[in-house]
């Protein structure tokens, strides 16, 4: 006879359904796991013989074999530990199999049979919602896989826990969906003094889900303004806090099972890899950019990161997700983020203040290391000079961030009205995600403004990128204001945001008669 219990392997995103059968029949003692495990599923049944000890149980001095099906798909994680150990318990008669049949399992065991958090719960209870089942799990993760819905949840703290409850001696409570705090908290605009023009780059960014990167040198308010940003950027949607609660949950990230409201803000070192910014590894585990989903992703000292990890954002950017590549797989992962960068103009970071040595090679190496096509994904760059002290005696300002986040919050459900009846194929909800198709049609702009930006297009050599993307930040201008058509202002403002170089000329002891810059030719 053979004992069977359901739980799941991931591939990604997608959850595979994995039936646990477990036999134990005559012949020498041993306890082996067939079906493709990885090597912390060949250790569960150490796992196993520990949590029985600790209940007064010993195995069967037989040949106990536990099958995971199908066997052709790589099982990972200690998740498998659980499912293992009921369907041992269900073959050995200390709890009936029927019982367990209606449920999905996973969850890793300790030596003394506590049961310990695992990553993935919250899709598997998404996927047991989808099959009409129950899931078990430890009672860390009863809060995230609560949030599967129309789910009976059975959180246990222990093994001899399951089997009392099953017995009917124990009940266990259901858990209750929570939510995570909020980090932003505390952080204010209103703290930063001066940057007015960064400020403005910054809620027009937030705004319409743009792209933006800050040019200054240090000590300017780069990483201060970015810290702000989470702050004025408006909750994540019900929709949206679940696909993003997904990926967190298989990268281990939710914390005590709690889902978070506010969009997420991450921050990698300079020195990430390449796997540790697009995903990948051993088991290709998401990467920063899809933790950064539907929220920030920020990158201070941008050219610090290896030209190879910059140029894996370019496709990401564009097409909202990100493909893993690997011998033994391919795995999907959403990465819809909002790049937001900040870098010094040159090594030194004192070109501005006319004292870098090496002017203007300095610059020239030090801004190369970002390539053209990343930059033409950029939506917004801003110059951030350094704050005089006569900004840093006057009081702060009277505007912070729930002010600007109000107007944000406006223009977001302008945008989110706007497309919900013109993208049911493929859900838009900010201006940044707009194509050239949709563009056409909403942000086609008045003769004076179509105008200036033909003369700007040819002048500055945009591709048709670049265009596209200054019609995106200048409906986002109008979106701002309430207003229907794109004026000339409108486009005016957003070629002040587009850069097609980012050198800037070292300060001449004896410079060349001024030439005319060609944007004085097209901007009022």
């Amino acid at each position: 006879m053979v004992a069977r219990v359901r739980t799941v392997a991931f591939h990604g995103i997608e959850v595979i359904e994995v039936d646990c059968e477990v036999s134990v029949v005559s012949g020498l003692p041993a306890f082996t796991v067939v079906g493709l495990p990885d090597k912390a599923v060949g250790e569960s049944r150490e796992r196993v013989r520990g949590a029985f000890s600790s209940l007064g149980l010993s195995l069967p001095p037989k040949h106990i074999t536990a099958n995971l099906a199908p066997a052709n798909v790589l099982k990972e994680g200690s998740h498998f530990d659980l499912p293992i150990a009921l369907a041992l318990l269900a073959e050995m008669g200390a709890i009936s199999g029927g019982d367990l049949e209606p449920y999905i399992a996973l969850g890793e065991l300790a030596l003394d049979g506590s049961l310990k958090s695992v990553a993935g719960v919250l899709l598997a209870g998404l996927a047991a919602a989808t099959r009409s089942s129950g899931i078990i799990c430890p009672s860390s993760c009863g809060g995230e896989a609560a949030w599967a819905g129309e789910v009976e949840v059975v959180a246990a703290p222990s093994l001899l826990a399951i089997v009392n409850h099953f017995k009917g001696t124990q009940l266990l409570p259901p858990p209750e969906p929570r939510l995570a705090e909020t980090r932003s908290r505390g952080l204010d605009l209103a703290d930063v003094k001066g940057q007015e023009s960064a400020k403005r780059a910054l809620e027009v960014a937030a705004a319409g889900g743009h792209n933006l990167l800050m040019i200054g040198p240090p000590g300017a308010g780069k990483s201060m303004l970015a810290a702000r940003l989470a702050g004025i950027l408006p909750p994540l949607e019900p929709a949206e806090a679940l696909e993003l609660g997904m990926i967190q949950s298989l990268a281990g990230g939710l914390r005590e099972g709690r889902l978070a409201r506010e969009r997420p803000f991450r921050d990698p070192h300079h020195s990430a890899s390449l796997p540790a910014l697009v995903g990948g590894g051993m088991r290709a585990r998401p990467g920063e950019i899809s933790l950064a989903h539907q929220g920030v992703l920020f990158l201070d000292e941008l050219p610090e990161f290896s030209r190879s990890a910059l140029e894996a954002l370019r496709q990401p950017i564009e097409t909202g997700r990100v493909s893993v590549a690997r011998a033994n797989g391919h795995v999907t992962y959403p990465a819809r983020f909002q790049l937001v960068a900040a870098m010094n103009p040159c090594r030194c970071g004192r070109l501005t203040e006319m004292a870098c040595g090496r002017a203007p090679r300095c610059a020239e190496d030090y801004q190369s290391r970002i390539s053209g096509p990343l930059l033409d994904r950029i939506d917004l760059v801003m110059e951030v000079p350094s704050v005089s002290p006569g900004d840093l005696s006057l009081p702060p300002p009277s505007e912070g961030s729930a002010a600007i986040a109000k107007r944000v919050l406006a223009a977001r459900t302008r945008q989110k009205a706007r497309y919900e009846k013109r993208s049911a194929d493929r859900p838009i909800r900010t201006n940044a995600e707009a194509d050239g198709t949709l563009l056409d049609e909403v942000a086609a702009p008045e003769p004076a403004g179509r105008a200036l930006l033909l003369r700007a297009a040819e002048k500055l050599r945009l591709s048709a990128r670049g265009y596209h993307r200054v019609l995106r930040v200048a409906r986002t201008l109008a979106d701002l204001e309430g207003a229907g058509a794109l004026a000339r202002r409108h486009i005016a403002e957003a070629l002040s945001y587009r850069r097609v170089s980012l050198s800037i000329e070292a300060p001449q002891a004896n410079p060349p008669p001024a030439r005319r810059n060609d944007r004085q030719n097209f901007l009022p």
